[in-house]
């Protein structure tokens, strides 16, 4: 699968001052993971966020959101936003911050 470069790209200017942010292609796409947890990937066009079971029903509710639903079976804590709802830098970066607070939350691996 091809994904956005763009987007992809618009990401490393974000968090790619951060030593504790990583890169790694997974899914068909790459994931950027905070102290080994993945907070956010692109996956064609769209992003994809961590946000943590008790906040997935809240970030569903957000313009472009979307259940993670790779297999037939959504997978509770992880969204996906339509990438026209990340087109404004204001958009993508409170995605990017909820993704990487939520791995932040994790114990690093």
């Amino acid at each position: 699968m091809v994904y956005d470069e763009g987007l992809a790209e618009r990401i490393r200017e974000r968090l790619g001052a951060d030593p504790a942010v990583t890169e790694k292609r997974m899914f068909g796409g790459v994931a950027f993971l905070y102290e080994g947890n993945m907070a956010v990937g692109v996956t064609g066009d769209d992003l994809m966020v961590r946000v943590g079971p008790d906040d997935t029903d809240a970030a569903l509710a957000r313009p472009g959101a979307r259940a993670f639903d790779m297999t037939g079976r959504p997978m509770r804590g992880w969204v996906v936003v339509d990438g026209a709802a990340v087109a404004g830098d204001d958009a993508l970066g409170a995605w990017l911050e909820e993704g990487r607070a939520f791995a932040a939350s994790l114990p690093p691996k």
